[in-house]
């Protein structure tokens, strides 16, 4: 049987994400970390770590964003797609992320905490499954969409990427 996106969705109870796609929070550790324990960025106690699915389809994209933990994504099904990150030097990095490590796409990549980054399906009209694993734990407190024009401003010499990777 083949899957789809719908297959997905449905399967896994996934709903819209904010920045794109659809998502489901699958672990929220018990355990938390106390604020004083964790860096200033952080504004109260975070979870050790959590994790979601995160599901791609058709022309939909992750628009860019950052966190202010790590995030590594682990690839499930589907084809493959492109993890582009802006680092906070400006230096621009292209993750592929799928099914076929002959074709220099990996199963599992690390976005560091502070970088910009969005997704993209490297293929029209399918879809992507990934996992999406989150330490210290997710908080919306922690997540910031871009803003193109401020994008812009701050990384010129990416125009085209910020442009594809962003919603005004």
């Amino acid at each position: 049987m083949e899957r789809t996106a719908e297959y997905w969705i449905e399967r896994l109870n996934l709903e819209r994400h904010p920045e794109g796609g659809y998502f489901r929070e699958t672990y929220r550790a018990a355990e938390t970390i106390s604020e004083e324990a964790l860096p200033e960025r952080y504004a109260g106690p975070r979870s050790f770590s959590t994790l979601i699915y995160f599901l791609l389809a058709g022309d939909d994209f992750s628009a860019f964003h950052r966190l202010k933990s790590d995030e590594m994504w682990h690839f499930h099904a589907g084809v493959g797609l492109t993890v582009s990150l802006i680092h906070t030097d400006g230096r621009v990095e292209a993750i592929r992320m799928g099914p076929d490590p002959d074709d220099g796409q990996t199963f599992q990549a690390v976005i560091p905490a502070g970088c910009w980054f969005g997704a993209a399906l490297d293929e029209p009209d399918a879809y992507a499954l990934v996992g999406c694993t989150v330490a210290p734990g997710f908080d919306f407190a922690d997540f910031e969409l871009a803003e193109p024009d401020r994008l812009l401003k701050e990384f010129p010499d990416s125009e085209e990427l910020i442009r594809r990777l962003t919603r005004a």
